[in-house]
């Protein structure tokens, strides 16, 4: 997916993400944040879109938030003025693929449902495994592909060419986040609703 799509595509989203996909990825980042609260220090969040997650840190972090989408961060400014989110160090509008942060910046690295939609998501990653620091994790909640020939399957690969539109990819394959060298993956659960989604917890090797 190209940039720009995305950018069309959340631009289109904005005003009603929070009730149509919010709804349906609660819980992946209730589970994020919930460990990254457990870990505590800072925390950056790639893609953090409307900052739906941003009121499910605890007080004593210090969160940082990056996103393409400029409608989208307009939002999450609104959020965290309203609520009042002084544990939100900064929002900033950012490109995931080339990450303006310092090697190991951030003692937890964060991307919830947004792997699946960003141009390139192996140098996204790549990006996420330098920022973290050695013995940190980045956390990744996201939708992927079904194996098999089953009806979900097969779902997937017909809404696949209106990923541009969807302004996601339906067909995205979990391997996809699981190649960089730096990280390994300590943690695999299915989330609800269905088990649609999955939590994937790396770690940054020492």
């Amino acid at each position: 997916m190209e940039l720009e799509a995305v950018a069309k595509s959340y631009a289109r989203w904005a005003p009603v993400y929070d009730r149509t996909f919010g709804a349906v990825t609660h819980a992946g980042r209730r589970r994020a944040t919930s460990f990254a609260n457990h870990v505590g220090g800072t925390v950056l969040e790639v893609g953090v879109g409307t900052g739906l997650a941003l009121p499910f840190y605890a007080p004593h972090m210090q969160v940082t938030g990056i996103d393409f989408s400029e409608e989208m961060l307009a939002k999450a400014h609104e959020r965290v003025a309203e609520q009042g989110l002084r544990h939100v160090r900064e929002l900033r509008q950012m490109d995931a693929r080339a990450l303006d942060f310092a090697d190991e910046s951030f003692d937890t690295v964060c991307a919830m449902h947004i792997m699946s939609v960003v141009p390139e998501p192996e140098r996204v990653l790549a990006e996420m495994a330098r920022v973290c620091r050695r013995g940190g994790h980045v956390l990744i909640t996201n939708h992927f592909a079904a194996e098999g020939k089953g009806a979900l399957a097969r779902i997937e690969r017909m809404v696949a060419p209106l990923s541009d539109l969807l302004g996601w990819h339906s067909d995205f394959d979990r391997a996809r986040v699981l190649g960089d060298a730096r990280l390994e993956l300590v943690e695999e659960d299915g989330l609800p609703p269905l088990g649609l989604m999955t939590y994937l917890r790396l770690r940054r090797r020492d």
